[in-house]
């Protein structure tokens, strides 16, 4: 079945082409076109600013009392 520099029909470097062609596509991370996300609330991002200490706590609670009023209503 090996004839001289052919294996199962193609030169060994492409089956090493192929290989990497395959990981290179199923395994490197990107975002798939028209997928759905959910995108992040204003409390999301209130909670966020809070966590990386951008504003104190009185002023996160002021605004998340905010939030929640206009949510309920």
């Amino acid at each position: 079945m090996f004839y001289e520099n052919y294996y199962w029909g193609m030169n060994f470097i492409w089956w090493f082409l192929w290989i990497g062609l395959l990981f290179w596509i199923f395994a490197t991370p990107y975002e798939v076109p028209f997928q759905r996300k959910r995108k992040n609330s204003p409390l999301d991002i209130l909670q966020k600013r809070f966590a990386t200490g951008e504003i104190k706590l009185d002023e996160y609670t002021e605004k998340k009392r905010i939030l929640e009023n206009d949510f309920s209503k």
